[in-house]
């Protein structure tokens, strides 16, 4: 029986929250933290009544370590679930080591203001450095080890699907399927529709950052930068047909590409229709994918913030996503002497995780691994000091889970490879 405080109440954590709230034997209390508690008061009122778990709500403001270590303190969890912004993990992750709790996220840091001159001397000796552009690395909260370490403490990064459940299913085929991993691939597609002609699955702000920026991957230890998009390929994927798919940068690359150094390419791709691209490219000539603010009418705005705002929420788009999602990762390599090719893969459905959650795929994808990692750490099977990936630990509990709690997965021989 443990106290999870949850940090966020958007579209993932309300997954997360729905399935901490299915997982009363594990989760016997939570508090949904947010912003905007008027959105945490109306979840408690939708799932009390419905589960074991005592549900607390309380309004905070991320940004403010002070104030969030001061709740922290005050409602005393076993762990904190980071399901807000990428942009608040280093404050979420200060308030947890000065109220010494463990900490667990679904993405890696991102800066808001991408030209802060302290971020920015980081971020430019880094790219020179290593080679990659990504405004999103795992060095930030890398940079935590030995505070946590000292403390006692467990940081797990990135428990969504990808990252997250990727990692997972690296980790497993190199227990149960590999001596060696060569190469992996990590296939991210979304058959949905939704019916607007334009909308992101997840943050806007987020989704467009990362799409726009340039792709890149490990090669030989290396990465190797491409301009955005400019990699294309065709997959067939179970339960949603023929997708285009593009190389982007990601973070689980990162991570697997330092824990899994004898892997010898790592890449990442995702699934676009052209209409999707189209409007994207419009938004980007136009400026408004810009993190720069500007003066508009005497105030300063940031125009990819203010894109935002105009875009369909995605958390509305449960009732009206219909299709599959279908995340894979096809992995090559050797094992006892022989070549060997193994692809892990889950499919879901997004009007099924709207019948059980009221919340389309992605989401789903997303909030149940979070929920999964939470339950790791605070149950002692995912728990020592340290800032950690989800692929370095014993990946069998995590796998079991996923199929317990709605996302089954699958393994096959000889799939078909990615050129």
């Amino acid at each position: 029986m443990s106290r999870l405080m949850i940090i966020g109440c958007g579209g993932v954590a309300s997954v997360a929250i729905h399935k901490c709230c299915q997982n009363s034997d594990v989760f016997s209390e939570i508090m949904i933290a947010s912003r905007t508690v008027a959105k945490c008061d109306a979840l408690k009122e939708k799932l009390q009544p419905v589960t074991k778990t005592k549900i607390t709500t309380a309004q905070i403001d991320a940004d403010d370590t002070e104030a969030l270590t001061a709740l922290i303190r005050e409602y005393a969890p076993d762990a904190v679930l980071n399901v807000a912004l990428p942009y608040q993990d280093l404050t979420i992750m200060d308030a947890c080591l000065a109220a010494g709790v463990d900490y667990i996220d679904t993405a890696n840091y991102e800066a808001e203001d991408t030209n802060d001159p302290e971020w920015r001397a980081v971020y430019e000796e880094r790219c020179k450095r290593l080679g990659f552009s990504a405004y999103f690395d795992y060095s930030w909260q890398w940079a935590y080890q030995d505070k946590y370490e000292k403390a006692g403490l467990t940081a797990l990064l990135g428990t969504g699907f990808d990252p997250g459940v990727t990692s997972v299913f690296a980790a497993y085929a190199k227990k149960h399927y590999f001596d060696e991993i060569h190469t992996i691939d990590i296939l991210d597609c979304n058959g949905g529709d939704h019916g607007y002609p334009f909308a992101t699955n997840f943050n806007p702000e987020i989704n467009l950052r990362e799409v726009s920026a340039p792709g890149s991957y490990l090669e030989n230890g290396k990465w190797v930068e491409i301009p955005a998009m400019s990699i294309k390929r065709e997959y067939e994927f179970e339960g949603v047909g023929k997708k285009d798919m593009y190389l982007l940068h990601h973070e689980e690359i990162e991570a697997l590409g330092r824990n899994m150094p004898e892997v010898k390419r790592i890449r990442f791709f995702m699934t676009f229709g052209q209409s999707y691209l189209t409007h994207m490219k419009c938004l980007e000539n136009v400026g408004m994918l810009s993190t720069t603010p500007i003066d508009y009418e005497g105030r300063q705005i940031v125009p990819i913030q203010f894109l935002k705002a105009l875009l369909p929420d995605p958390a509305s788009l449960g009732p009206r996503t219909v299709g599959k999602t279908n995340i894979v990762c096809i992995f090559t390599g050797i094992k006892d002497g022989k070549e060997r090719s193994v692809y892990i893969y889950n499919v879901c459905d997004h009007q099924e995780c709207y019948k059980e959650v009221e919340s389309q795929a992605i989401s789903y994808t997303t909030g149940v691994p979070a929920m999964i990692g939470a339950m790791l750490v605070v149950n002692g099977q995912w728990k020592k000091p340290g800032v950690f990936t989800t692929d370095e630990f014993d990946p069998d509990p995590y796998m079991d889970a996923l199929n317990k709690w709605g996302l089954p997965w699958k393994v096959v021989e000889n799939p078909v490879l990615v050129d």
